[in-house]
């Protein structure tokens, strides 16, 4: 019986190990499976999503560049103490800069600026509101002045879709404010004819 023992004894080890390393063989196998498995689906789904993405946001994404080199701009100004002319042609969708230099205009050192720069195939300008009026064709011109005051404007973008997005310039404070829905400038306000008499100041002698 003893003999019988031992003999059983080291066997049982043995089974153990071999059945450890066959369910370690397949669970190593089965795992790499699985990896590839899910980067295959990884990929399927980025290579739809992303598309979407980028023509989602490529509005959005124009608008803040645009904004961003608004507030380059007036930092330029305000650092060089000069002028700065913002040129914007609405028929090419190109626009650029110019630093004020006594009675001449420089390019400005800042390499952004060195070339015009040119909005996408995708995204044109509708309009852009300034003081003399709205502008649908043409070329438009902003002044960004040393104080960090800039000339009023609302830039109206759209893209493909008719989708728009507002860019407002705030004149004094040269705050900068961004909307998907058109922004037109506030309507005067009318008095009527039967009001006006009696906002009139009444004289001493009245």
């Amino acid at each position: 019986m003893r003999q019988v023992a031992r003999q059983t004894n080291p066997s049982v080890p043995t089974l153990d190990l071999r059945l450890a390393t066959c369910d370690l063989r397949s669970s190593a196998g089965f795992t790499i499976l699985e990896v590839i498995l899910v980067l295959f689906l990884l990929v399927g789904l980025l290579g739809i999503i992303l598309p979407r993405i980028s023509l989602e946001e490529n509005l959005a994404s124009v608008g803040r560049r645009m904004v961003g080199n608004v507030r380059s701009l007036q930092s330029l100004a305000m650092s060089t103490q000069k002028t700065v002319h913002l040129y914007v042609d609405i028929d090419r969708g190109v626009y650029w800069s110019m630093i004020l230099d006594g009675n001449q205009e420089k390019v400005p050192a800042d390499p952004a600026w060195l070339t015009p720069l040119t909005l996408p195939e995708t995204i044109r300008f509708s309009d852009i509101l300034v003081s003399q009026g709205k502008k649908e064709a043409g070329r438009v011109d902003l002044f960004f002045y040393p104080t960090g005051r800039i000339d009023t404007a609302t830039m109206h973008l759209m893209n493909e879709h008719n989708n728009i997005l507002a860019i407002a310039i705030e004149p004094v404070t040269g705050a900068i404010r961004m909307s998907d829905e058109r922004i037109d400038p506030p309507r005067l306000l009318v008095i009527p004819d039967r009001v006006r008499p009696l906002l009139k100041t009444p004289t001493a002698g009245a």
